[in-house]
């Protein structure tokens, strides 16, 4: 089970986001895609950032409650992202997150470049099919 890479299960077209579009225009993306949230991208597909769910809601929230002016992802994205390898096994991933926070993280190559993202779904996804695989060749 342990060659299973991340590679394998990654969602390779992710919600993503600029860092100059509106966060309306961010939650619009966001409700379309159904997704949690998404890498934050440069003009080069470099991860820059990240934008959740919960970031926009905090936000929106603040921004009804001031009545302030409109907000962009570069103003509530996180920029301390944890990106994680292709060639990462799932069972590693697994693991990571049973102590880290993120639930979406971003896939990227060796030089910072965005090839997709996988969240908890799909690394459940991926163990339940390699049991279910070992109990039928054990059985």
């Amino acid at each position: 089970m342990e060659s299973l890479n991340v590679s394998d299960h990654m969602n390779q077209r992710p919600v993503t986001f600029k860092p100059d579009m509106t966060v309306a225009e961010a939650v619009e993306r966001l409700l379309q895609s159904r997704q949690t949230g998404g890498p934050v991208i440069d003009e080069q597909n470099k991860v820059i950032g990240f934008l959740s769910e919960q970031d926009c809601l905090v936000r929106m929230i603040e921004s009804s409650y001031y009545r302030e002016q409109v907000a962009h992802v570069k103003d509530v994205m996180r920029t301390e992202v944890i990106a994680v390898k292709p060639y990462l096994s799932v069972i590693e991933l697994a693991q990571r997150m049973m102590t880290e926070k993120p639930k979406v993280y971003p896939i990227v190559d060796d030089d910072g470049y965005l090839l997709g993202t996988i969240n908890r779904s799909a690394l459940l996804n991926a163990i339940d099919l390699q049991l279910r695989d070992g109990y039928k060749n054990g059985a």
